[in-house]
């Protein structure tokens, strides 16, 4: 296996330009903050953005663990790729990264100097000095379960090479937990005044009774018990609300909505003016849940 090294300090936009690269050098492997990756898919690894301390990544970066090492070693193994790009701070860190991964040495160190402009380097400089903002190669749908609860916004770019359809590559800005600007958090209750405020926006929904939020490492749940008005077609308009609140919430939070459980408790045989009539009780409440699709 041939082995390239994309070098250069925190924050001059490494991660940024790694996916261009590798596709002007047909790399199809990228290892960068101890994930592997390739074709905007996270085959092994575990990300150093995601450690509670600076020194936590920079030894999830420099693959210390065993375990974490051993994981890609044995996915590169299984590959069998001819090249993979190693994104480093220094020409040591990658000939380290490529002795843990038991990989030749690399035989050939690209600077980021030699591939960016200056004022493109500098003023991604001023973005991780004043925002704190960490591109990560890979799009939004793939990042959600790993980035839970994190700042996110996608970029995208599409590269030419000579000779070749053009690529469309997508890459996300993530706040890592380490991040010195301090941790982001939203209350509880907003999160259910929101959800209750979706919610009885929709045409369908009469009235929320009750939102309930279970948040964990891998995202959030959102509990929802409502009265529906009795519409045509119910059930289909409980799933179209479900989706609804989880992709507004997830826009407006930046938070991964792992799954929406929404029950009909009640139905309102009023008309669809709100508020006309008191709701009755159905017969047998009815529920369905919105889950995060397997492309995610």
């Amino acid at each position: 296996m041939k082995v390239y090294a994309l070098v250069g300090t925190s924050g001059t936009g490494k991660s940024h330009h790694a996916s261009r690269l590798a596709h002007e050098m047909n790399i199809p492997l990228i290892l960068d903050d101890g994930l592997l990756i390739q074709n905007n898919r996270v085959l092994a690894g575990w990300s150093a953005k995601r450690e509670a301390t600076r020194i936590g990544a920079a030894k999830r970066a420099l693959l210390t663990e065993n375990e974490h090492a051993e994981a890609i070693k044995e996915k590169i193994s299984e590959l069998n790729a001819d090249k993979i790009l190693l994104i480093s701070t220094s020409s040591k860190m990658a000939y380290r990264l490529s002795e843990r991964l038991e990989l030749p040495p690399p035989e050939k160190y690209i600077q980021i100097e030699d591939i960016v402009p200056e004022e493109n380097i500098q003023k991604a400089l001023k973005l991780r000095k004043n925002q704190n903002r960490h591109v990560v190669p890979l799009p939004m749908f793939a990042i959600k379960k790993d980035f839970p609860g994190y700042l996110m916004s996608p970029l995208r770019s599409i590269f030419n090479r000579s000779g070749q359809k053009k690529l469309s590559v997508e890459r996300s800005i993530v706040r890592p937990v380490y991040s010195t600007l301090g941790n982001f958090f939203i209350a509880e209750q907003v999160l259910v005044n929101m959800v209750t405020f979706i919610c009885e926006e929709l045409p369908a929904i009469y009235k929320v009774n009750k939102v309930k939020v279970i948040s964990n490492t891998r995202g959030i749940n959102l509990e929802v018990e409502v009265i529906l008005y009795m519409y045509p077609n119910m059930k289909k308009n409980l799933q179209n609300a479900q989706q609804i609140v989880k992709e507004r919430i997830e826009y407006l939070t930046g938070f991964h909505v792992k799954e929406v459980n929404l029950s009909a408790v009640k139905l309102t045989f009023s008309s669809p003016e709100k508020g006309n009539n008191p709701p009755q009780k159905a017969s047998e409440p009815f529920s369905n849940n919105a889950k995060e699709s397997n492309s995610e």
